[in-house]
């Protein structure tokens, strides 16, 4: 008993290191059992199991080997496609088939699974790898009878490492150590973050003392396979970074930003500063350019009307009383408008000087909201399953967006939760005003999970855009409840940066 508490307590810190529970959780839910049955008759004569797993809700990879008699026979061999969780399986159809890369795609219906993800970037010699499947030892040593190969249970994992390309039978296959078994056939090899770096197809046989290595068809080789056969499928090449790794680079991030934002602030503030100076000054010369103006013209007129008033006294003293009283009269009046544009000259007062934006200052402030394009940021996200491109985004002031999608407000942030009806994925969609920001954190669930995220959806009576707040906080509220359902730590993490632009397509 005490060897066997030892062996696992050893299993266990060996798996704590290199992979995340969560995204090899998550990709386990689109890997099935494949079963085939021959029949004759009414009679079972035959029986066989692989693994499998999903590229499209209703198809699955597997090996041309596990569905070899399926092929061969179609009249007289079921496929049943056996999902890990559920309480039923269903019955497939073989669609695709190629013995030389030995894959083979099957369809089905009744169920829609979770895809997995390939991984087109590269592979490092000792990277960590972990298998999925249903390997038949472990079967032999559990099943307690037939109905149990056909009844939905997690995949088997195992870890090992990358050892090596190597050419099997004309086909590129990675050269691995995790630990499989016949049932593992058509099962994937992933990477740290559960996706597909190959398709586990065969092991070395072992003699005494010797080790034992797997081989998976390379994703290269499924690749061209899927195209072949006109399959879609999801694949990426970013790297693979921990749930700590992505929040530590999001945190260094987030400082550095606020940091910039901090040094823009003061670098602003010294540039107003000089550009108030500036204008003050211009202000200050202008200013006393007018009050030397305005000084010099109450001296003209000081001595014009000086000049009036001594021609009126010398046509007073010859008798012309009249024209005196009138030059004397005009000689009066430019006295006093020399007064009074003396009096009027201007003053001066510094706090009323605002300079008028130069205009590369006032172009700097772009608008946060209206039609956008946001470009995927690498350094603050955690990417897994999916593909990474530009997201056209329109949003107005009442956060509405692309026009029929309403986000609440979450403090100064915008924030919407979606559940989808199918899909076991919820996404967190938050834009942030004050930086651009837009983010998409996905979280995986399963089955269970995604029903009680779809219960409470189902309370959000806010369905369309609207400018009323008192939904919109409606909306808040049920959306938190949502949240707080979600798990703690979520599987991938998308950060965009947007800026406007006049021509950007509202996103589907």
């Amino acid at each position: 008993m005490t060897k066997r508490l030892l062996l696992l307590l050893v299993l266990l810190i060996g798996w704590t290191a290199p992979a995340r529970a969560d995204d090899i959780s998550a990709s386990a839910r689109g890997v099935v059992r494949v079963v085939t049955i021959a029949v004759v008759g009414d009679e079972v004569v035959g029986f066989g199991h692989g693994s499998g797993f999903a590229v499209a809700p209703n198809r699955i990879v597997t090996n041309a080997h596990v569905v070899d008699l399926a092929a061969r026979y179609p009249d007289n061999v079921i496929i049943g496609v056996v999902p890990s969780e559920g309480d039923k399986s269903y019955k497939g159809r073989l669609i695709a088939i190629d013995t030389d890369r030995d894959l083979a795609l099957i369809e089905f219906s009744g169920v829609r699974l979770p895809t997995l993800t390939l991984y087109n970037g590269p592979v490092e010699e000792g990277e960590a790898m972990i298998a999925l499947g249903y390997p038949g030892n472990v079967d032999l040593a559990t099943a307690r009878s037939a109905m149990d190969y056909i009844t939905p249970q997690a995949p088997v994992r195992s870890q090992g490492n990358f050892a090596g390309r190597r050419s099997l039978q004309g086909t590129s296959v990675l050269l691995h150590t995790a630990s499989i078994a016949r049932g593992n056939s058509g099962g994937p090899l992933l990477d740290r973050c559960g996706r597909v770096l190959g398709v586990n197809s065969a092991l070395t046989l072992a003699e005494e003392g010797d080790s034992t290595f797997g081989f998976a068809i390379s994703g290269a080789e499924l690749s061209a396979f899927l195209a072949a056969a006109q399959q879609e499928y999801s694949a990426n090449g970013v790297a693979c970074t921990t749930i700590e790794e992505s929040m530590a680079a999001d945190r260094n991030a987030t400082a550095r930003e606020q940091a910039e934002a901090a040094a823009r602030e003061r670098e602003a503030a010294a540039r107003a500063e000089a550009t108030r100076r500036e204008a003050i000054a211009k202000a200050r010369l202008r200013n006393e350019a007018a009050r030397e103006n305005f000084m010099a013209g109450a001296a003209v007129l000081l001595v014009l009307g000086a000049l009036a008033l001594g021609g009126a006294g010398m046509l007073l003293s010859r008798g012309s009383q009249r024209e005196a009283i009138w030059i004397a009269s005009g000689g009066g009046v430019l006295m006093i408008g020399a007064a009074a544009l003396f009096l009027s000259r201007p003053g001066f007062d510094e706090d009323s000087i605002v300079p008028v934006p130069s205009s590369s200052e006032a172009t700097s402030s772009l608008p946060a909201t209206g039609k956008m394009v946001c470009r995927f940021v690498a350094d603050r996200s955690r990417v897994t399953v999916s593909e990474i491109g530009d997201v056209p985004l329109e949003i107005d002031r009442d956060g509405c967006v692309n026009g029929r999608t309403q986000y609440a407000e979450a403090g100064e942030e915008w924030e919407r939760i979606l559940v989808p009806s199918e899909e076991q994925t919820v996404s967190v969609l938050d834009y942030d005003p004050s930086t651009r920001t837009y983010t998409n954190t996905r979280y995986l669930l399963t089955q269970s999970q995604m029903e009680r995220a779809r219960q409470l959806r189902a309370e959000v009576q806010l369905k369309q855009c609207s400018t009323d707040q008192a939904a919109r906080a409606d909306l808040a509220t049920r959306q938190q409840t949502i949240r707080t359902a979600l798990p703690q730590e979520y599987n991938e993490k998308l950060v965009y940066r947007c800026e406007p632009v006049a021509d950007a397509t509202p996103a589907e």
